[in-house]
């Protein structure tokens, strides 16, 4: 079946070239960087604001290590994706439709589905609420300016695989300058910080379930499935050679944006911790935020807080929307017109925005949701790239492996906390 959702070509010559030892230097890198970049927005949605500041701002540093090791853990789990697509020439669904029976593939479709639903409610409430801050309009009409928007960014894709992938850096790059400049004003301590991020620990079953929610908005689920969508069919291997190759400069690319991800996240909670917490505030709105930004420190910060929230959020919808497509195709062989899958998910956060719901406790509910899907998506790509019969030589190292069974274990026993704690 065509992929009508991200436009490749199975060998570029700039990608041969680099491939048959032509190209040298840095250049080598560049036919491959991208597909991270993509992935990287589902990682600094406007969950991640919600979940960041609100940690931030109630307990300080406490829960920067949090951030650093839900990072480390997105860079193996996004390399096994994007390895996975590379070695098999298939994404990580269809992969499970081929091996899973088909009671267990329905259901990893329908919880897929929803965890999108919920992705997307994060993703174009936040950007809503972007426009909201920064020009003062009504919600509603904010949504259907949103809306406009995403499908705006959604047509890059039309225009080629290098279109959507220069888009989407674009809107990452917003999202560090702003954050960037956020630090440097608020002038955090050094101490505190580098205790906070070097010393894990927690205060009280609430800082856990804040831990929790950024657990779900660092590590995502959409973007497991999506990234080994962009890598299967990109650059073609057509040997083990080159395969290994491929994933050499794809790793570089997946360190590099992962790590812009990081710093991002970690910016956040760095930003309220020096300005909220030092002054005694818990701000757990982000409208709040956008008003203290203005009252500590100036309107200008408090502008950089809006522009970057919007960015976040018209990109990473777009991320959200090629993601459904995926899982649809992959899991069912289905697909629907991307348009019209975009806007079927737009409505659950139009109807939330109508109703007047707090748009910041939307947000942290969905990262609450996300996270109980990371093992969905985590768990079968384990299996998979530890099959050797499937991976060939791209298949995981045994401490590889090893590994992501230890985070996935985390991730189940923390979402069975949160259920209990919940119930």
């Amino acid at each position: 079946m065509k992929d009508r959702t991200i436009e490749r070509k199975d060998l570029t010559s700039s990608a041969a070239a680099v491939l048959s030892g032509k190209t040298k230097g840095w250049k080598r890198v560049l036919p491959f960087l991208g597909p991270a970049f993509v992935a990287s927005v589902a990682y600094i949605d406007p969950g991640n604001f919600a979940t960041n500041i609100a940690a931030g701002s109630r307990y300080g540093y406490l829960l920067l290590w949090v951030i650093l090791f839900s990072n480390l853990m997105a860079i193996l789990i996004q390399t096994m994706s994007a390895k996975l697509g590379i070695a098999t020439g298939r994404n990580l669904s269809e992969v499970a439709r081929d091996r899973f029976p088909f009671p267990v593939r329905i259901f990893l479709w329908i919880q897929a589905e929803i965890v999108i639903i919920a992705t997307d409610l994060a993703e174009f409430i936040g950007a809503a609420l972007g426009l909201y801050l920064l020009f003062d309009i009504p919600m509603i009409a904010a949504a259907l300016i949103a809306a406009a928007g995403s499908f705006a960014i959604l047509e890059l894709q039309r225009r080629g695989l290098r279109s959507l992938e220069a888009g989407i850096t674009g809107m990452v790059l917003i999202v560090v300058v702003a954050f960037g400049i956020q630090v440097f004003i608020s002038r955090p301590e050094a101490g505190p910080l580098v205790a906070g991020l070097l010393t894990p620990k927690f205060e009280g079953v609430d800082s856990i379930l804040l831990a929790a929610g950024i657990l779900g908005a660092t590590v995502m689920p959409h973007a497991i499935y999506l990234h080994s969508a962009l890598t299967q069919k990109r650059v073609v291997g057509t040997n083990d050679s080159e395969k290994k190759k491929i994933f050499r400069f794809e790793f570089v690319d997946i360190i590099i944006a992962m790590a812009l991800a990081g710093v991002i996240n970690a910016s956040m909670l760095i930003v309220a911790s020096a300005l909220f917490f030092q002054n005694g505030l818990d701000v757990s709105d982000l409208d709040v935020a956008f008003q203290k930004f203005g009252e500590l420190i100036s309107p200008f910060s408090a502008q950089l807080f809006g522009i970057g929230l919007l960015a976040a959020g018209l990109s990473s919808s777009t991320v959200g929307t090629l993601s459904g497509d995926v899982v649809m195709q992959g899991f069912i062989q289905k697909r629907i017109p991307i348009y019209l899958r975009r806007f079927i998910t737009m409505l659950p956060p139009l109807v939330i925005i109508i109703l007047g719901v707090n748009p910041t406790h939307a947000l942290v509910l969905s990262q609450v949701v996300l996270s109980f899907g990371i093992a969905f998506a985590l768990v079968p790509l384990i299996l998979f790239t530890s099959d050797r019969k499937l991976m060939g030589s791209l298949v995981n190292a045994k401490w590889t492996t090893n590994i992501a069974w230890v985070i996935a274990g985390v991730i189940i026993v923390l979402n069975i906390f949160l259920l209990t704690q919940s119930l």
